[in-house]
This record gives C-alpha cells, sequence and structure tokens, in this order.
C-alpha cells in the first residue's frame, strides 16, 4: 500500500523489520501506544513496548484498508506471527501530528 501517511509507513517498515527503535522514532517524544489493555507513554516505553512484542509474537502486517480520521488515519493490517488465531486483520488507530504519530490505539 503505498499511500500511507510518512510516519505510519515508517511505523510499519520498522515494525515488520523487527527494528523496536526504528518504531519509537516514527512517535512523537511523548508519543503513546494503547496495545492489549496497557498505555506505553514516551519513546523509551514504545521501544521496549515493540521490543517485547516483536519477541513474543514475530509478527509481520499486512496493510489492506487505510481510513482518514479529524486527527489521522485508521490502518486495517492482517497480521500474522506466533499467536493463536493468526493471521488476524486489526485496526491500527494512529494521531498523527507534524510528521510523527503523537498516539497509536490498536485493536481488534
Amino acid at each position: 500500500m503505498n499511500n500511507l501517511p510518512p510516519p505510519v509507513a515508517s511505523y510499519v517498515a520498522a515494525s515488520n523489520a523487527r527494528d523496536a527503535q526504528g518504531v519509537a522514532a516514527a512517535f512523537l517524544p511523548d508519543g503513546a501506544v494503547h496495545d492489549e489493555g496497557h498505555l506505553h507513554r514516551g519513546q523509551p516505553a514504545i521501544a521496549a513496548w515493540a521490543l517485547d512484542a516483536a519477541r513474543r509474537y514475530d509478527a509481520t502486517m499486512a496493510p489492506r484498508r487505510l481510513e482518514p480520521t479529524d486527527d489521522g488515519c485508521t490502518l486495517h493490517a492482517e497480521v500474522s506471527g506466533n499467536f493463536a488465531g493468526s493471521p488476524v486483520t486489526l485496526a491500527f488507530r494512529f494521531a498523527l501530528r507534524g510528521d510523527a504519530i503523537a498516539a497509536l490505539e490498536i485493536a481488534p
């Protein structure tokens, strides 16, 4: 999918490369991720979350559909990895500010 906003494209590429520092770099310094009932705030916490997720799930994401929102976009992506029910389609709700991600919520 070629029409992803640059920070979202960076997030997807870093996530698929299992590059936790690259994932964190796509966010604002005070950015936040809400995933599996937990909030991870700030680039160091986001990098730790991304590293843990890469180790536990060994997942890759394939973008399928992009919906614009008032503050960013929702990316629907097929996620495959080492978890029950793989593959699954998840909604990645990105709030964007400038050329970075302000917040991400991942939901089924």
